[in-house]
């Protein structure tokens, strides 16, 4: 167990003051060499730094060793003063940290990033933190790995919502194993933390059944005495106030908020490395710094997945299925065949209230130590289960696409960022959602994830090709969102009428589907629209007119070897979707063709404004986007174009 000794004794309560000395002496001069950071709150932080990274359960050797405590500083512009302790702690050589600090091509970064060794996760967006720490901790419990986390917080992101949400997550599932330390120095960029928005902190955690432990943020007595007793605690989690001075050690820096963001001149600095008795060894590190030899952090951050592929149910042609009960299902079919058996990677499985939607019931009901239901808690679900995803578990979110993706867009950037292994199931997308109206109508996830490097997106054409692609992302690494549909879709058949997606068909990330064959031109279709598509195939095909019916389940990535034959750029390509035709598929292809300088005339039919309310077969209509008016406008730009 970590902090296994009482108390501290005098020797190491004189090492740890010199340290703080020295330590500080490192974030002035980062920040001073830099020209930029924050070492106000670095230094009103560090010496809590000094105590969790010393006496923490951690290897500095091997800093990914699997027993290890995790620790999380949410407060990620607090870097210089994590970097330093970092340093100091024997994770990497300080004079890289100090010499390379914030410059360009450097893993030291203003903000603290998880390729540096001991950080574990990459933050900066305050507020986050704590959701990613209550992750970890919900991922020990699946793991039946004993590891305690630490979450270092500042107080004036004790103000954000998702901070309340992932208090109360930790205290329904009983993560007694996460610790919180707030660096209460009632400082933040526009003055007083108190009356930029008053807060009460300790109320806050108390009423959503933590217990709170008032501390001398700069006593190490105190801090080590207040962490032992939160690791010894079994019946709630704990939150430790640190009560802490903004730039303490110096004496022109402490509780002036000016230095929460701002680098030193050069005279201040002399006066700082003066009053804190350290070498001024500037100079050493300016010299470092011009020949720019940067470390590499070889950090694995991809582990290896171990699963059985469940077999599918395949529907038969004359079927119709909601492609989110098909995934549903495949869900619990996969819980059948890998959970509760050894070696097998295990699985979280994350829910805002929507299982039923989301055809999760199954699942949570034979599987309910592996289900999380979170309530109607977006945003802190989203970062829980992405940062979880990172331990060694395969995270699964459900829930509606402008919840999972719009509202929830600045945690998937984050989660991207950590490069997590998020399966993200949305439902609810395009105008198939109908009475639900503008706000549910989820049109626009195709161009807000675009902008995510990391995350791959699948939009399945029924329930049989909606199956395989599920298994596909569960078996692969990686960030995936599968989008699915609220109604009843036909199968897709081939010209024969059997199942296109049946037994013999494999998914494959990146590979377009060719469901018909024509010469006139093609319409590209995708999720909610395949099989209108064919019904425009079938309406023009009467009139001798035919077109390459082409399916495109990851608009991410292109099938080029289709898309670039001859047969499909010689003619005009009709793009189909029910989503924003401003960033849909049609954009993308446009995009594709521009970019290899190959003239393509697109004609893209989408959904111009934020969708009215109605059921959803009259929205179709209403948006000139039935397949008749679909294969009327076809037809009649095509005979003018002859």
């Amino acid at each position: 167990m970590p902090f296994e000794k009482p108390v501290l004794s005098e020797t190491e309560i004189a090492e740890l003051k010199n340290l703080g000395r020295v330590v500080r002496g490192d974030i002035i001069k980062m920040t001073t060499l830099a020209q930029s950071g924050h070492p106000g709150g670095s230094m009103s932080s560090c010496d809590l730094y000094l105590v969790v990274w010393r006496y923490a359960r951690i290897n500095p050797e091997h800093p990914d060793w699997e027993m290890r405590d995790r620790i999380v500083v949410s407060h990620g512009h607090t870097s210089p003063g994590v970097y330093a302790v970092l340093g100091r702690r024997g994770f990497f050589d300080i004079n890289d940290a100090i010499a390379y600090f914030r410059m360009a091509g450097s893993p030291f970064e203003g903000h603290v990033e998880r390729e540096v060794p001991g950080v574990e996760w990459t933050t900066g967006n305050l507020g986050q933190g704590l959701s990613a720490g209550v992750g970890f901790a919900i991922a020990s419990r699946i793991l039946k790995r004993d590891f305690h986390v630490f979450v270092l917080m500042s107080d004036a992101e004790q103000a954000k919502g998702q901070v309340a949400e992932a208090r109360r997550i930790a205290k329904k599932f009983g993560l007694n194993n996460i610790t919180v330390i707030v660096d209460y120095n009632d400082k933040q960029i526009s003055g007083n933390a108190h009356e930029i928005m008053p807060v009460n902190i300790k109320s806050n955690y108390e009423a959503d059944g933590w217990r709170v432990i008032d501390i001398d943020g700069h006593n190490y007595a105190q801090i080590y005495w207040a962490l032992r007793e939160a690791i010894l605690n079994k019946d709630a989690p704990v939150c430790i106030l640190a009560h802490t001075v903004m730039g303490k050690g110096v004496s022109f820096m402490e509780n002036v908020e000016a230095y929460h963001g701002k680098a030193l001149n050069y005279e201040e600095y002399k006066r700082a490395i003066e009053e804190l008795c350290v070498v001024d060894d500037l100079q050493f590190y300016e010299e470092k710094r011009k020949r720019a030899e940067f470390p590499e952090f070889r950090r694995k951050f991809e582990y290896d997945i171990t699963i059985s592929i469940p077999d599918v149910t395949l529907y038969g042609a004359s079927e119709k299925v909601a492609t989110r009960v098909a995934v549903g299902n495949q869900l619990k079919r996969f819980g059948d065949v890998n959970l509760n058996l050894s070696g097998h990677t295990p699985v979280a499985v994350f829910d805002c209230d929507l299982a039923e939607s989301l055809r999760f019931t199954e699942f949570q009901k034979n599987f309910p130590a592996h289900f999380f239901e979170n309530g109607v808690q977006e945003h802190s679900t989203a970062t829980v289960a992405g940062a979880a995803s990172t331990q060694g578990v395969i995270s699964v979110f459900g829930d509606f696409g402008v919840f999972g993706i719009d509202e929830t867009y600045n945690q998937q950037r984050l989660n991207d960022i950590n490069r997590t292994n998020l399966k993200l199931v949305v439902s609810h997308i395009g105008i198939d959602v109908g009475e639900d109206g503008k706000t549910h109508h989820c049109i626009d996830y195709i161009g807000v994830l675009r902008n995510l490097y990391g995350f791959k997106l699948i939009i399945p054409a029924d329930g049989n090709q909606a199956q395989k692609a599920f298994n596909h992302i569960m078996k692969e690494f990686g960030n995936f969102a599968i989008a699915v549909g609220r109604s009843n879709w036909p199968i897709i058949v081939d010209t024969s009428g059997e199942p296109f997606f049946g037994e013999k068909y494999e998914f494959q990330y990146g590979v377009a589907d060719l469901l018909r064959e024509g010469n006139s031109g093609s319409i590209v279709v995708y999720g909610a629209t395949v099989h209108k598509g064919i019904e425009v195939y079938e309406h023009l095909s009467s009139k001798g007119v035919t077109l390459n019916v082409i399916n495109i389940s990851a608009p991410f990535r292109l099938d080029e070897d289709l898309l670039l034959r001859k047969e499909i750029t010689q003619h005009p390509i009709f793009v189909y979707e029910d989503h924003n035709v401003l960033t849909g598929l049609g954009t993308i292809l446009a995009d594709f063709y521009v970019s290899k300088g190959i003239p393509v005339s697109i004609i893209k039919f989408g959904v111009p404004g934020y969708a009215r309310s109605g059921a959803a077969k009259d929205l179709y209509q209403m948006y000139e986007l039935a397949p008749e008016q679909v294969s009327k406008k076809v037809f009649d730009i095509l005979k003018a174009k002859a």
